[in-house]
């Protein structure tokens, strides 16, 4: 089951996708330039529209997929995965892991490590230092 943000932002991105549909009809009734532009705006509108439809389906495909929290089946699976973390970290496993996956890693490493650092600045409101 999707997250009810995603219910949403799905929602609202129907309706908007619909206003863009209607707008080509009213900027000719608003701006009939000799109907030169309101063609061009129409069929701007209709490129825009069919362009970014796909895109959008796949978006919202994989977005209910792989936004979802972890639900209460899926923590055996967790824990299963942080005890093999464990037991390799105490065999000394890590040392015959290949260097595409220890690149990964710490790729992956790096990446929460950024998010964590971004969501302090935005925590705090500054770049450096708090607002004391």
């Amino acid at each position: 089951m999707a997250p009810i943000y995603l219910y949403y932002w799905y929602n609202w991105l129907k309706r908007s996708v619909k206003s863009i549909s209607s707008l080509s009809s009213q900027l000719k009734a608003k701006f009939l330039l000799g109907g030169k532009m309101a063609a061009k705006v129409s069929g701007l509108v209709k490129q825009l529209l069919s362009e970014g439809r796909p895109k959008v389906q796949t978006f919202l495909k994989y977005a209910k997929v792989e936004l979802t929290p972890p639900s209460p089946g899926d923590i055996p699976q967790i824990r299963a995965g942080i005890a093999n973390i464990m037991r390799g970290a105490k065999t000394g496993k890590w040392k015959e892991m290949p260097i595409r996956e220890a690149w990964l890693n710490t790729l992956i490493t790096v990446e929460v490590l950024c998010w964590f650092y971004v969501g302090e600045c935005i925590g705090k409101r500054h770049i450096v230092g708090y607002d004391v």
